[in-house]
């Protein structure tokens, strides 16, 4: 990938609301050290307009700046798996063939963006959950229970909100290509 001058303000920009989003007071605990986070849509978005290299990275430093604040401790293996979150839905435009850039966004494409956001939740944060339990000898049923919780309330979280932003994304790039054609 070429990072280009327009490409590094992305991700530091994508990076930065979702690490400040992400910290607790933006949060809904749910769980042991686990909080649902309301800037999971942001990484989404970043992902779906970006791609898969820009959402690893906003998901991978977003959640190290979410750390960092929070005053817990960056816990690298949680970090990495906001990167593979990021990384996953970032598969967005590539699987429906750019179709959002077009201002097309139909039942199918939604169902394929919740799709990677699932997969990428229990992939991303089944690692962390699964170096947790080897690196810092956490509790599987802990780390089973903290994963089960967040894939799912995230994958909830995104589906809806994600559903309205792309809706709206979808008719603005419609209206921009109307407008170019004229």
């Amino acid at each position: 990938m070429n990072f280009t001058a327009k490409t590094v303000v992305i991700i530091a920009i994508g990076a930065a609301l979702y690490g400040i989003g992400g910290l607790p007071m933006f949060g809904i605990p749910v769980f042991a050290n686990t909080t649902l986070k309301p800037a999971m849509a942001i990484l989404a978005l970043f992902s779906v307009l970006f791609g898969p290299i820009v959402g690893f990275l906003v998901g991978f430093i977003g959640h190290w700046v979410t750390d960092l604040f929070a005053g817990w401790g960056v816990w690298l293996t949680w970090v990495l798996g906001s990167g593979i979150v990021g990384l996953v839905i970032g598969l967005y435009p590539s699987l429906t063939r750019n179709r959002l850039a077009r201002g097309e966004f139909s039942n199918k494409d939604f169902i394929t963006f919740v799709v990677l956001a699932l997969v990428g939740n229990v992939f991303g944060y089944g690692c962390s959950a699964f170096l947790d339990t080897i690196l810092y000898a956490e509790p599987f049923t802990k780390v089973f229970t903290q994963l089960t919780i967040i894939a799912s309330a995230n994958t909830v979280l995104i589906g809806i909100v994600g559903y309205f932003i792309l809706k709206s994304v979808a008719k603005r790039n419609k209206q921009s290509s109307n407008l170019s054609e004229a």
